[in-house]
């Protein structure tokens, strides 16, 4: 019974990292409140967590929670009327917010929505996007809110995202969630002169997202596929929506590319398979067409941004057939430019793998070593891991090895730590060179 309980556990959790967006944008456009509209969510879970192990996974789990989590905020607004005094009034305001939602559907075909796939812009998730990207929130708190509400990622889970402390990242989303509903933000995507200040904040939002599908910050699986779509599904609304916007085009390159390698990063029992390990056939190649064609886009809006920059350099490794053709020159170059427009210290650590594969692995840790004191680094395990991966190369097994246990006890992914460590043995079994 317990083992059937903590399956239970993993399946609402599930349903919850592919909903909690589409559920949370539904109950803030009744609610008017993005932190009202999340707890109502979060109560529609633990319902779950209460009703499944007895009744069973409904059919349509998704359905479910939307549903049950629009009871309650129906209830809410029936309780808040009558406590104001205004019961007739706010019944009218709520059938005007069904017929509004539901395009004059019945109460009980709400939850039909949550299983709608929704093709333009008229989208609840995408709303919640730019609420939570809203310029009266800072950059960072943007970031976090939307990782919360539209990613469905715990605390720990996104201040390992921006390597910054838990409880910095918990009071930036309390605070945010307080600020939205003090300015009364309305739930609406901007138009015009407003809509490209808060564009920017969006992009990095869904790429966030995207990376914690990518490869996972923790838990037993290297990659969380629903946030990748999710994230890309975003991102193509987006470029609907601003054509002209270069990045915006680049971003969804990046990702379309990206995912084109979904199927060969992991072996058959879920181990990771670093890059130039994959077997390319197993690449998507219609997908890798949609992002070559997105990137045609973005060059086509002008010079090319952060996004499409690195949406170029995926693209290196998508039209090499081989690991060896790769044009690692090509790559190091795009990195020089990347980093002149957007500085940052993981830029800098990218930057130095492609130096160690273009020009030798000495360049390369030259650079990585510069990185040792940056203090937003300090817990980032790929640092140790590129390392490692050059000392390697370099034949000084003595310090890759510990540079790879380094790496390992600073990763979160079980699977990433497993991989790690036997990167760490391996240098054993060839020797212990030159320490």
């Amino acid at each position: 019974m317990r083992a059937e309980g903590k399956e239970i556990g993993r399946t609402v959790e599930a349903v919850w990292r592919m909903e909690a967006a589409r559920i949370v944008g539904a109950l803030t456009r009744m609610l008017r409140d993005v932190g009202l509209a999340e707890e109502m969510a979060q109560d529609a879970m633990l319902q779950a967590l209460e009703s499944w192990p007895a009744d069973g996974v409904p059919d349509r789990p998704g359905a479910w929670l939307m549903q049950v989590a629009k009871h309650r905020a129906l209830d809410w607004l029936r309780h808040a009327g009558m406590r104001a005094g205004k019961e007739g009034e706010l019944s009218w305001e709520m059938d005007e917010q069904l017929r509004d939602q539901a395009g004059q559907r019945r109460p009980d075909e709400l939850a039909e929505l949550a299983q709608e796939a929704v093709g333009g812009i008229d989208d609840d998730v995408l709303r919640l996007v730019f609420v939570a990207c809203h310029p009266v929130l800072s950059s960072e708190a943007r970031a976090a809110l939307t990782l919360k509400l539209v990613g469905g990622l715990s605390t720990p889970e996104i201040a390992r995202a921006f390597l910054a402390p838990e409880s910095t990242v918990a009071q930036r989303i309390v605070r945010a969630k307080r600020t939205l509903a003090e300015a009364k933000v309305p739930f609406e995507v901007p138009h015009g002169a407003e809509r490209k200040p808060r564009l920017a904040s969006v992009l990095q939002v869904i790429y966030l997202i995207y990376n914690e599908g990518y490869a996972a910050s923790a838990g037993a699986e290297w990659q969380r596929p629903a946030l990748c779509r999710e994230a890309l599904r975003l991102g193509r609304v987006l470029a609907e929506l601003a054509p002209g916007e270069g990045e915006v085009h680049g971003l969804v390159a990046l990702m379309e590319i990206q995912s084109s390698r979904e199927r060969a990063r992991t072996g058959p029992d879920g181990t990771p398979v670093l890059l130039l390990d994959q077997d390319r056939s197993r690449w998507d190649r219609l997908l890798i067409r949609r992002g070559l064609a997105a990137l045609e886009r973005a060059a086509g809006c002008g010079s090319l941004g952060p996004y499409a920059l690195q949406a170029a350099i995926a693209a290196c490794h998508a039209t090499s057939l081989t690991p060896a053709a790769t044009d690692w020159i090509r790559i190091a170059a795009l990195y020089d430019a990347l980093s002149q427009l957007l500085p940052s210290p993981i830029v800098e650590l990218n930057r130095a793998v492609a130096l160690g594969m273009a020009y030798g692995p000495a360049e390369g840790l030259a650079l990585a070593d510069q990185l040792l004191d940056e203090p937003r680094l300090a817990s980032y395990h790929l640092l140790p891991s590129v390392r490692g991966d050059l000392l390697a190369k370099l034949e000084r097994r003595t310090e890759a090895r510990a540079e790879f246990e380094r790496a390992a006890s600073l990763t979160q992914n079980e699977r990433e730590r497993t991989l790690l460590l036997a990167r760490a043995r391996e240098q054993d079994s060839k020797g212990l060179g030159r320490g």
